[in-house]
C-alpha cells in the first residue's frame, strides 16, 4: 500500500501537472534514459531503497520504468567488518530532466532519508548515484558522466546486467564485458527480497 506522503522532498504536486507530466511520456519529444545506483546499509534498507525508488516515481518529469534484484554487498573501500553490508539495486528512468537537476532529486531523496556525508565511503542510509545519462560523456567534477568507478564496482554492473543484459556504460564498452572482468566476488543476490515499481 502507497503511504499517502511518500515523499518527503517536495510539496504536493498540483493535479494539472502530474497530468501534464504523464502526458510527456508519450508527448515529449526528446525523454532520456538514465541508469540510476541505490544502496543503503543502515536502518531499514530494504525499506530505504524502497521509499527511495518510490521518491523518484513521484518526481515530475521522471518515470522509473524497471528497477533490479537487490544485491547484498561488502562496503567499498573500508575495512572489511567495519561497516554493515549493503542492499544495492539499479533503476532505470526516463527523464526530461537535465543531469544537474537529476542531480538536485537524487541530493534531496538521499537528504530526505538522513544521509550524512561525513567521511569518504562512510556507511550511509542511502545512497542515489546518477551511472549514465543517455550516451553523455562529461568530466564535469560536479557531474561525471557517465559514474568514474562505476565500470570498477560490481555492485553497480551484476544489477545493471540483470535489468538491461544489452547496457552499455557509454565510452566504456557492453556491461556483461565490464562485468567479467571484475568479477563477483562479495556480491551477492537476494532472492528473498524484492524492490517494486511506483504506483
Amino acid at each position: 500500500m502507497k503511504p499517502t506522503q511518500s515523499d518527503p522532498t517536495v510539496q504536493p504536486v498540483p493535479a494539472s501537472v502530474v497530468a501534464t507530466v504523464d502526458a510527456a511520456d508519450t508527448t515529449l519529444s526528446n525523454p532520456r534514459w538514465a541508469v540510476l545506483a541505490l544502496g543503503a546499509n543502515l536502518g531499514n534498507r530494504l525499506e530505504t531503497l524502497q521509499g527511495a525508488i518510490d521518491a523518484l516515481g513521484d518526481t515530475p518529469g521522471l518515470r522509473v520504468k524497471a528497477v533490479s534484484p537487490v544485491y547484498e554487498t561488502e562496503p567499498w573501500g573500508v575495512e572489511p567488518g567495519s561497516q554493515p553490508s549493503y542492499f544495492n539495486a539499479v533503476a532505470l528512468v526516463k527523464t526530461t530532466l537535465p543531469p544537474s537537476s537529476l542531480l538536485e532529486r537524487a541530493h534531496a531523496v538521499e537528504e530526505a532519508f538522513h544521509r550524512v556525508r561525513e567521511q569518504r565511503w562512510g556507511a550511509r542510509t542511502i545512497d542515489v548515484d546518477i551511472v549514465a545519462y543517455a550516451d553523455l560523456v562529461s568530466e564535469d567534477p560536479v557531474l561525471t558522466l557517465p559514474h568514474p568507478r562505476a565500470h570498477q564496482r560490481a555492485f553497480v554492473l551484476a544489477p545493471w546486467h540483470d535489468v538491461d543484459p544489452d547496457a552499455r556504460l557509454p565510452g566504456l564498452g557492453p556491461v556483461v564485458d565490464l562485468l567479467a572482468a571484475v568479477g563477483r566476488e562479495g556480491v551477492t543476490p537476494r532472492a528473498d527480497l524484492e524492490l517494486r515499481l511506483p504506483e
